[in-house]
């Protein structure tokens, strides 16, 4: 079925020309003088004895050439963004050079693109989007190189001279916000941020936007976050929403080609956040991307690792359906810490997972660790209330954190404190084994008072716990003795001596977990106060616990040292003195 259009002419229609499903009833006279193809077409027509003409192929289809035609006939046609790109190919195919006249069609529109589409933002994006129909008329024509060309210049602006109307609807964070403070055109005005183009070069056809992003590269005056920024916004515009999407069939060969290209696209160096490329890492393994994208992303992601928040490693497992998979990927994020850990030694030229004391440097490189080790520690205490995470993936993760890196184990200990709480049944040797990656040495005296009172723990690490606090309080002691008056001599002159002692006692301590109980030896707990003052020494909670154990020992086992006294005799009492004053008195603290 057949739609016809007719013009309005002093002129009758004498040749029918045939475009789709449209017939066009025109007079040959004014095409003739216009369009070179029409001249061959109507000579041949008439040497077949035909009056219909056919342009099965003419770029832009109907709409275009009606355009044409008006313009061949003298009307007014109007040019816009919309159709101008599909009027000049439509325009090329017909011959309407200056071969033919002056000041032809091909002609004013080239003149129309100059000055007024290729100067304009939007207009040309809109040009773009639509000679991708247009192909390959407006590549040959190099109407899509010209555009990208221009957005291309544009975006390299200083955004203080960005006076043109952009798109600019994303609701980002502080701290995501990509903004120069104090670059505004006017009073008043909201600063234009550095990627104020991205939004609207997402709506690009992903060929389209690769060469555009290729060309704004090439000019080398752009920033790599702002790349970045800009394919984060092309992801988030054109990948789905949900893993259901993301998979199915229908859409895996293109979000997998997508992935490709964006990843191809990717500035080096500190241009994408860790957050970003950590979700490119989880979409190439839904869509199962090629193994060597796969690595390239997990080599970057433990670049930047330091730069990862807890969060941003919750990535699910890749058999969630499982009874017996975990809920998190844990296996992935010890593969990336692995390559974090391995990029470390060889950047500081030291073999940091054997360096277990002291500090590395502190350098970024240091710093760098201190803040995976934070990251590893609140990553066990989320992946921890897993019920299906083993115990030997825990202890895994837990241990490829060099031990210098932690300059603290509170994280870790509500990692350990939590894994407990979600595995009840877990077996003595087990727990025993878990509780052994916590040094209580490098616990804060809060986490201190919380693992003192934790009745989960084994009490080999309770005692151990207790024992620093009193090591702790002594070395409190010492520090505001120091600063007593000098007229107490021997009290101070005995301090080297008191510390040598108890570390001679706290090194005779003997913890044995069994049937037999607990065995302390006895010149640990040996009663040798001076005054009520000593009591302050151990808190009322810890000589608690003490005791508790004390008693229980004693009733347990048989081998008990004749010497030992209970924890609690050291509380309240004064050692005899013969002769000696109360100013003179001294504690034996253990």
């Amino acid at each position: 079925m057949y739609s016809c259009r007719y013009v309005t002419s002093d002129l009758a229609s004498d040749i029918i020309v045939s475009v789709g499903e449209l017939k066009f009833y025109l007079h040959k006279f004014p095409l003739l003088w216009k369009s070179v193809l029409m001249q061959k077409l109507v000579q041949k027509a008439a040497e077949d004895g035909a009056e219909d003409i056919t342009l099965p192929d003419i770029p832009g289809g109907a709409g275009a050439f009606e355009v044409c035609a008006k313009f061949s006939y003298g009307m007014m046609v109007i040019l816009n963004a919309y159709n101008v790109a599909a009027v000049r190919c439509a325009a090329e195919y017909l011959e309407m050079t200056e071969d033919v006249e002056q000041g032809n069609l091909v002609f004013k529109i080239e003149v129309f693109l100059t000055s007024s589409i290729l100067r304009s933002w939007k207009d040309s994006i809109i040009v773009l989007q639509s000679s991708q129909s247009l192909l390959p008329w407006s590549e040959d024509l190099k109407i899509i190189g010209r555009c990208l060309d221009s957005i291309a210049s544009k975006t390299s602006v200083d955004p203080s001279n960005v006076h043109w109307s952009y798109t600019h609807n994303r609701k980002l964070a502080l701290h995501d916000r990509i903004v120069e403070v104090g670059l505004r055109s006017h009073e008043g005005v909201e600063p234009v941020p550095k990627d104020w183009w991205v939004e609207d070069v997402s709506e690009l056809e992903i060929g389209l936007f690769k060469r555009l992003i290729t060309a704004v590269k090439s000019k080398g005056r752009m920033d790599g976050s702002v790349i970045a920024e800009a394919l984060k916004t092309y992801a988030i515009r054109w990948l789905p929403d949900t893993i259901e999407d993301m998979v199915s069939e229908d859409h895996v060969s293109r979000n997998k080609a997508l992935l490709e290209t964006i990843l191809a696209l990717l500035p080096s160096g500190s241009g994408c956040t860790c957050a970003f490329l950590l979700k490119l890492l989880h979409i190439s393994i839904l869509v199962r991307a090629d193994e060597d994208i796969r690595e390239d992303l997990m080599s970057r992601v433990s670049m930047k690792l330091d730069e990862a928040s807890v969060n941003d490693l919750l990535i699910p497992s890749r058999c969630p359906e499982s009874h017996e998979s975990t809920v998190y990927d844990v296996e992935l994020v010890q593969s990336i810490l692995r390559r974090f850990i391995a990029m470390q030694t060889v950047n500081q030229g030291v073999d940091i997972v054997e360096k277990g004391a002291g500090l590395i440097g502190e350098g970024i490189g240091h710093r760098s660790l201190l803040s995976v080790a934070k990251l590893i520690d609140g990553y066990l205490a989320k992946v921890a209330h897993d019920q299906n995470l083993t115990l030997f993936s825990f202890i895994d993760l837990a241990l490829m954190v060099p031990e210098s890196a932690r300059l603290t184990h509170d994280g870790l200990y509500m990692a350990v404190d939590t894994f407990l709480k979600v595995h009840p049944n877990m077996a003595k040797a087990e727990r025993k084994r878990l509780c052994e990656l916590v040094d209580v040495k490098k616990l804060t005296e809060e986490a201190s008072m919380h693992a003192a009172q934790n009745d989960k723990l084994p009490l080999r690490l309770v005692v151990q716990v207790l024992f620093f606090e009193q090591v702790r309080a002594v070395q409190s002691l010492k520090a505001a003795r120091s600063d007593t008056s000098q007229s107490v001599t021997n009290t101070t002159d005995e301090e080297p001596e008191r510390t040598s002692s108890l570390r001679h006692q706290l090194s005779k301590m003997i913890l044995n977990e069994g049937d037999a109980g607990i065995q302390i030896s006895a010149k640990l707990l040996r009663k040798n106060s001076r005054s009520h003052s000593g009591a302050q020494l151990l808190p009322s909670r810890s000589r608690r616990i003490f005791s508790k154990i004390w008693n229980v020992g004693k009733k347990k086992s048989s081998v008990t040292s004749g010497s030992s006294q209970s924890p609690t005799s050291m509380v309240v009492g004064e050692t005899k003195s013969s002769g000696s004053s109360s100013r003179h008195r001294r504690h034996s603290i253990s």
